[in-house]
């Protein structure tokens, strides 16, 4: 998530919450938050249509899920807390979506194999009948009834 929607949603602005981080940057290592490159930014200025005007003179932090489960520790307020539930929660549920997804391409995956035992095996079934029926079918030599 970025510093921005994070400020938004805790109810201050990017420039305290960015503040905040930095007085306490040991906690925030880079697998929990990292600034984004001048290409990123461009890239996401154009995807969202930010301002080439005014707005930030330094480029947005982007944090991970432990970045903003940190971000609880260092901004304290009450709206803050709640919010940072309501977040936690939501990659939960997301991590839990993906979990589900995972295990029902696996479960497919194995209907696959199955479906293609179950073909290989009406395949030899019906190979048989048209041998046996082309068997019965062909000229007999020798002694006939």
């Amino acid at each position: 998530m970025l510093d921005f929607d994070l400020a938004e949603m805790y109810g201050t602005e990017t420039r305290l919450l960015k503040l905040a981080v930095n007085r306490n940057i040991q906690r925030f290592p880079s697998d929990f938050m990292f600034e984004l490159t001048k290409q990123e930014f461009e890239a996401l200025r154009s995807q969202i249509v930010i301002s080439k005007r005014g707005g930030t003179r330094y480029f947005p932090y982007a944090f991970t899920e432990q970045g903003v489960a940190m971000l609880s520790s260092v901004v304290n307020s009450d709206k803050a807390i709640a919010v940072n539930i309501a977040i936690m929660r939501a990659f939960v549920a997301i991590r839990n979506y993906a979990l589900t997804y995972t295990e029902l391409a696996q479960r497919l995956g194995e209907l696959e194999i199955r479906f293609e035992d179950v073909e290989q095996a009406l395949t030899l079934l019906m190979h048989e009948r048209k041998d046996k029926k082309e068997w019965e079918k062909r000229e007999r030599i020798g002694f006939k009834k």
